[in-house]
């Protein structure tokens, strides 16, 4: 296999966690009683962004001589690692709520990832990697927003003298 550089190394992990991110806004998804929340079409257009995500790291990845299988393996093994965090935190959660503090942390990394590539590839100097970090940052900081947002929402609907269960 193909021995990576940081840059592409990165570009891997952000295609990982844009992977975990599809999986992640389903599972947040299923734990709404109604699919009628206006969460949930939040949830889905998170869903849709992280598969646009996801395409464009993939082209981006190709643009890499001969290194995309590489790429895409080590995506692989990011999104399996971001899943197990994932199925770890929310193990026996059944509150939108825990799963919208999940994705505020989620996004906050993807946030900081994209924030990384960027910086590393103004030494690089790619123009496709440019493109692609300008409007994957654009959108995770709304993620990020959008999600840290529900989290407050949500927290706002919960009884605080509640028993835990």
């Amino acid at each position: 296999m193909a021995e990576l550089t940081k840059l592409e190394s990165k570009i891997a992990e952000v295609l990982g966690l844009a992977m975990a991110s599809q999986e992640a806004a389903d599972t947040v998804r299923d734990l709404f009683d109604d699919d009628g929340h206006e969460l949930v079409d939040v949830l889905k257009t998170m869903r849709q962004e992280a598969r646009e995500t996801q395409k464009r790291c993939t082209a981006v990845a190709g643009t890499f001589d001969r290194k995309k299988t590489a790429i895409l393996a080590a995506a692989k093994e990011t999104k399996a690692e971001a899943v197990d965090m994932m199925d770890t935190y929310l193990e026996g959660e059944e509150d939108p709520l825990d799963g919208f503090e999940f994705l505020t942390m989620a996004e906050a990394g993807e946030v900081g990832h994209w924030l990384v590539v960027s910086k590393l590839n103004q030494k690089a100097g790619n123009a496709e990697v440019t493109a692609l970090a300008d409007w994957a940052l654009e959108v995770q900081q709304r993620h990020f927003q959008q999600a840290l947002d529900a989290s407050v929402l949500l927290a706002g609907e919960e009884d605080p003298e509640e028993i835990e269960d």
